[in-house]
């Protein structure tokens, strides 16, 4: 099989350079540009078998031969070229535990006041959304015992517009803190989005503004302005780099450009699966499951073999399997009916 060597590319917006793929298919013309077709597993994950690397005819090259895959442009034969090293099970871990740390770290500073606002996105259950709830709530906690105003709110799920003004007024003043988590949908409504531009903005004075006539305002007390001094914390499962709508990559870019912005990292399939063993090892995942280390690894090894089966690679998954393995000596079974994806007959 013919391999390519590309010297410079890109993927979904990530730089690929000196890197070697298997190659499926030759070089091609697309609207945005040239592309090769390879087999992206061994750099980024087994869900990567088949990808376009956007590439330049000067910037690759093909070895080997195999008459099935033409090119459309003349390329040059290289007799061995090595791969770019991926990263070991260590590194990554390492990876994934930094950014996690900083996740933990932004948090603090932001129920310190000494940060405003951030934006967290990775894929879903990998635990992003449980360490800041963690942190917030230890923080709610001791507010709780002085006796004080709850200052902090965890907002789940969908979001009209005038609910998201509603909850800014709410949480508006110094040292209130908001977290939306899982309300994309706010990303996709023009209104919504333009409330929270304004709620994450860097300026030193964030006015938010109601210009339509509302009775349910009036009748709560709100103002159709007030000054939002407060700090919020928006999770995302958006990958904002892979977003198509030029519309939405210029609100989701000035998004990022008012406020923290941290991406965990958590691209592929290979990472989502070392995450669930670092929560694992560290013995909190399936904590109170009385499972041996030796049957915990079972169950890992159960879920990375299947792991293009499974309907999710997330810790929510990996509860799923244990719950079966608690229940059962033929928790293999009911996961493969339960937790894994059936193809038509």
């Amino acid at each position: 099989m013919q391999t390519v060597f590309i010297r410079k590319g890109s993927y979904r917006n990530k730089d690929i350079r000196n890197a070697e793929f298997p190659l499926l298919k030759g070089f091609q013309m697309g609207s945005k540009g040239g592309f090769v077709t390879v087999d992206g597993t061994a750099v980024f994950g087994a869900e990567f078998n088949k990808i376009r690397v956007k590439v330049d005819a000067k910037h690759y090259e093909v070895f080997g031969g195999d008459p099935d895959i033409e090119a459309t442009e003349p390329v040059q034969v290289r007799e061995h070229v090595a791969a770019r090293p991926e990263e070991t099970e260590e590194q990554v871990m390492a990876r994934i535990e930094k950014r996690f740390g900083y996740l933990e770290e932004m948090t603090q500073a932001i129920l310190r006041g000494d940060v405003r606002a951030m934006i967290v996105s990775g894929p879903p259950g990998v635990g992003k959304s449980f360490g800041i709830e963690r942190e917030v709530e230890k923080s709610g906690m001791f507010d709780e015992i002085a006796g004080k105003a709850k200052r902090y709110e965890v907002v789940k799920g969908a979001m009209t517009p005038i609910g998201l003004y509603q909850i800014l007024y709410q949480y508006h003043q110094k040292g209130d803190v908001l977290v939306f988590d899982d309300c994309d949908s706010v990303l996709f409504d023009d209104l919504s989005l333009n409330l929270l531009k304004a709620a994450l903005d860097s300026g030193k004075k964030r006015m938010i503004h109601w210009h339509a006539e509302s009775h349910a305002l009036r009748s709560d007390g709100i103002p159709n302005s007030f000054e939002f001094k407060g700090a919020a914390i928006f999770i995302t499962n958006l990958k904002f780099e892979n977003v198509k709508s030029k519309k939405l990559q210029d609100h989701l870019a000035a998004l990022q450009s008012r406020c923290h912005f941290l991406d965990l990292t958590l691209d592929t399939m290979r990472d989502k699966f070392l995450r669930i063993k670092q929560i694992v090892k560290a013995g909190t995942l399936w904590d109170g499951y009385d499972f041996t280390p030796e049957f915990e690894n079972e169950l890992l090894e159960f879920m990375y073999e299947n792991r293009d089966r499974l309907r999710e690679m997330s810790l929510r998954m990996g509860l799923k399997i244990g719950d079966l393995a608690k229940i059962s000596k033929d928790w293999k079974e009911l996961a493969i009916a339960t937790c894994m994806k059936h193809e038509e007959a």
